[in-house]
């Protein structure tokens, strides 16, 4: 078992068009997790379930993400991780195809479960992106691949919304499929190949995956903010789309949507994001991106019943969450550049388990206490973070 030497920063950036290409993928990949949150009510009509059962349909790809990242993407430091990325977008094809034909509730649950653990791929790609750019770049390039990937997961509730409600829930995870099959034949044709940097089997590979929790403090505290930080996302767009359909708006599922095209506003801060972690340090930026969204849970709540306080909360929001999220992965990828898959899993699982947790403990706050519930709950999460961060921010190493 070892880690073999990284030629990571003799590189001094990527082409233009692979960075648009790799942005584009993680995109349209995350977007398969998100397509069902604004297609929640009529999922639950057609088999006949409460609300809080439909809001678990958007938890189960969360949980298999989750999974995904623990089982699979520490394998992008051990195999090439072009092939393990193509495997992946077959499987995502195949899930999404089993969604659209779902017969049963049940179906549906299990097969969205197989899709988010497909659905990694992002994972792999963005240490890839670090690996391939040198380190002043690093921050930059993140962001602006990241910001691809935030835009499709928003405006992945957009298209999901309009088609769902002209064509039916099915049709947006046929077509999904159709997508994403044509995306792998994009990346077989352009990815380049990458060489792994770890040697042995797959148990040790995991094993060390504990040691670098240990031995990496700052590895630590990034995860546990993170999850935080995603679990207050999580909370409100999961009910969002339940307040738009209640009497307080009483809209449908197109425009619940159309929401993500503002929120997709706030991640055009994503390239910032990154150039201001690579000037001024990961722990400023990553504190601001803090206050930012538990700002905007205040404007929700105060505000929430107004649409133009819903829209200016919608994108304090996304900015907040997004700079702080780029921020921490930039200072991840930093830790042991030998090891960027395996740093990257331990940071994304407690980044999605708390967006899993997030999910749950959303639409249970819907179910028993409606919108103030919620704004509670997303802002508590918030206050956790911000205490984490000050907190255990003192363990920090030198320069970040």
């Amino acid at each position: 078992m070892a880690d073999l030497p990284t030629e990571s920063d003799l590189v001094p950036s990527l082409l233009p068009s692979l960075v648009w290409l790799m942005a584009i993928t993680c995109g349209l990949v995350a977007a398969n997790l998100y397509y069902n949150q604004p297609l929640l009510v009529t999922i639950g009509h057609t088999f006949h379930i409460p609300d809080h059962w439909a809001s678990l349909v958007a938890t189960a790809p969360q949980v298999g993400y989750t999974l995904g990242m623990i089982l699979l993407v520490p394998l992008g430091d051990m195999l090439e991780r072009k092939r393990l990325i193509l495997c992946l977008l077959i499987g995502t094809v195949v899930c999404l195809a089993v969604c659209a034909g779902a017969p049963s509730y049940g179906v549906l649950m299990a097969a969205s479960l197989l899709l988010g653990i497909c659905s990694a791929v992002p994972q792999l790609l963005l240490p890839m992106a670090a690996q391939l750019t040198a380190e002043s770049d690093r921050g930059r390039i993140i962001g602006r691949i990241m910001s691809g990937l935030l835009i499709g997961i928003l405006l992945s509730r957009t298209v999901s919304g309009y088609v769902g409600e002209q064509f039916g829930w099915r049709t947006v995870f046929a077509g999904a499929a159709g997508v994403g099959l044509g995306l792998t034949l994009l990346l077989a044709w352009k990815l380049p190949a990458s060489q792994p940097t770890f040697r042995g089997g797959y148990r040790s590979l995991m094993l060390s995956l504990v040691t670098l929790v240990r031995e990496l403090p700052q590895l630590q505290h990034s995860a546990l903010v993170g999850g935080s930080i995603f679990a207050a996302f999580s909370v409100f767009w999961t009910t969002l789309v339940f307040f738009l359909e209640s009497p307080a708006y009483r809209y449908g599922s197109t425009v619940a949507g159309l929401f993500g095209l503002v929120g997709a506003l706030g991640a055009l801060a994503a390239p910032l994001a990154g150039k201001l972690a690579d000037n001024y340090g990961s722990r400023a930026v990553i504190t601001v991106g803090i206050c930012l969204t538990l700002l905007s849970y205040l404007v929700l709540g105060l505000a929430g019943l107004y649409l133009t306080g819903l829209i200016a909360g919608i994108i304090l929001l996304d900015i907040g969450v997004q700079s702080a999220h780029i921020a921490n992965q930039t200072l991840v990828f930093s830790l042991r550049p030998e090891a960027r898959s395996r740093l990257n899993t331990v940071y994304m699982t407690g980044y999605f388990a708390g967006g899993s947790l997030g999910s749950v403990v959303g639409g249970l706050a819907w179910t028993h206490g409606g919108w103030n519930s919620v704004c509670v709950v997303g802002g508590s999460l918030l206050v956790l973070a911000l205490v984490l961060q000050r907190s255990l921010g003192n363990q920090r190493p030198p320069g970040v």
